[in-house]
């Protein structure tokens, strides 16, 4: 009798994990692009209420969509890195922001903290920030109050990262097993969420690839600390202690955002004091301290009250933009918009004390999270053959005021270009006859020096290097996230918090 052949496994190219990830993600982004928009307008709570379990089962879904795939293509290829120079307090910065919106509609806080003078690290930093994205993915998502608190530290030679949350911590048992593919602290409750089991075994093949190690430990609040270290080349920096001599205070029931603001404080040089309310904290200081109040110890609907005889800066979500006005108009003197930057503090606490002394008044920049429009006036090429997702994109990038044209595919752009003058080009990966690379490849061959931002479904961090080495100047993942969208915006059009000009350039 014949033996039967087993069948042999299939092998998945590169190629072919990227085209599938496109195909599983285009409908994915629209549904949950229009699901957004759609929240934006005048809803019964009714209907709100459905339109929210359809965004929170689609993002669920995206989610483990982007797991599998992601697992899939590192096992398929050799893990390559791409090191490179970069800003280690900017790369929590980023986390964080990024993650914010997430944090938010959950009702948490996402913070950040660095120690004075943390400077520069050597690595593949997409790789690094992958990490501690799923890091802090997998902590809101465990997290139902209090929040996620992202850190770095220097370990003998070698950097710590860690992502600490308030969440149920992770039992002696379930920590050998819980790095591994397909295996949960608690399955039924990651079931519930919608999880997989792949978010953090990606991190320790990346952390593997990077001669890394992960783990995970209880964190202070009794949650869970997940972390990376490594050994990476450093430049640390010069410490600069713009508070030193000064104390600042802050009053938050959020023990996330006051333990972020105590390390932001004391990296700046100065002293903190944290206390869990406005009455405790005036107690502890004098009139002289500069207050930082957090808007959320306000009642509903209300604004707090600028205390007696003090300065004080209210802390505010991107979302209560509008509340700055009559925060100003109650005296306080400014705003700092969560999660906090080191350095945007340290300048508000210093115009707020200028204030206060009776110097010349300084006025602190703007926060680009909290700008009314991002690029008003903008002229914009959206290049996109998804009539769903260019309709997403389109509204979006009018609300931040921008005129907007758009080509439904390369040929059609490289026209428009032929002929139109633009700020910045959205320009979609994938599309039938000329890809997003071609288009761009040719565009800059015949002279265009317009700002190139790629709009990709893909989350891998070789898409992203294939679309700088094509001649594009950034990337947005798909579907569009507004803050992310306005970042852009504000970067490439140079308008907003960024300074200098895109330069404008046409086919000649």
């Amino acid at each position: 009798m014949a033996r039967k052949t087993p069948p042999r496994a299939a092998n998945v190219s590169a190629e072919q994990l990227a085209s599938l990830s496109h195909e599983f993600r285009t409908p994915l982004n629209g549904v949950l692009g229009m699901a957004r928009l759609l929240e934006g307008t005048r809803l019964t709570q009714e209907q709100r209420a459905y339109v929210a379990a359809l965004r929170d089962s689609g993002e669920h879904l995206l989610g483990l969509v982007n797991d599998v795939l992601d697992f899939a293509r590192l096992g398929a290829d050799k893990i390559e890195l791409q090191p490179s120079t970069f800003e280690v307090e900017g790369l929590l910065r980023s986390v964080c922001e990024l993650m914010s919106p997430r944090a938010r509609e959950k009702g948490l806080e996402i913070a950040w903290a660095a120690p004075a003078g943390i400077g520069q690290a050597f690595a593949d930093e997409g790789r690094l920030r992958q990490i501690l994205l799923n890091f802090a993915g997998n902590a809101i998502k465990f997290t139902t109050q209090g929040g996620v608190l992202v850190t770095v530290a220097e370990v003998g030679e070698r950097l710590r990262f860690a992502v600490a949350d308030t969440g149920p911590g992770v039992t002696e048992a379930a920590r050998d097993k819980i790095f591994e593919a397909f295996e949960m602290a608690d399955p039924s409750h990651d079931v519930q969420l919608g999880g997989a089991g792949l978010g953090l075994a990606i991190a320790r093949k990346l952390a593997s690839a990077m001669h890394g190690a992960v783990g995970v430990e209880t964190s202070a609040s009794g949650g869970a600390t997940f972390w990376f270290e490594a050994d990476f080349e450093r430049l640390p920096a010069t410490p600069e202690f713009a508070l030193r001599g000064r104390t600042v205070a802050l009053a938050s029931a959020n023990p996330v955002l006051a333990e972020s603001a105590r390390r932001q404080i004391e990296a700046g040089g100065g002293d903190a004091v944290v206390a869990t309310g406005v009455v405790a904290l005036i107690a502890q200081t004098g009139p002289a301290d500069v207050l930082l109040l957090d808007h959320g110890l306000a009642a509903a609907g209300k604004i707090l009250s600028l205390p007696a005889g003090r300065t004080a800066i209210v802390l505010l979500a991107p979302e209560d933009r509008g509340l700055i006005d009559r925060y100003r108009a109650a005296g306080f003197a400014g705003y700092l918009i969560k999660p906090l930057r080191r350095g945007s503090l340290a300048e508000r606490v210093l115009a707020a004390a200028g204030l206060r002394t009776g110097a010349e008044r300084v006025e602190a920049p703007e926060d680009d999270r909290v700008a009314p429009a991002a690029a008003p006036g903008a002229r914009v090429l959206l290049v996109e053959d998804n009539p769903i997702n260019a309709l997403l994109a389109r509204t979006l990038l009018i609300r931040e005021g921008c005129a907007v044209d758009q080509a439904g595919g390369g040929e059609e752009a490289l026209a428009a270009l032929a002929v139109g003058d633009y700020d910045l080009i959205l320009m979609d990966m994938r599309m039938p006859g000329m890809s997003g690379l071609q288009t761009t490849e040719r565009a800059r061959i015949l002279g265009v020096r317009t700002p190139v931002v790629a709009l990709t479904a893909n989350a891998f961090e070789e898409d992203r290097h294939a679309c700088l080495a094509a001649g594009m100047d950034d990337f947005l993942v798909k579907p569009l996230s507004p803050d992310a969208l306005r970042r852009a915006l504000a970067k490439w059009t140079g308008r907003g918090d960024w300074t200098g000009k895109a330069e404008r350039a046409k086919v000649r």
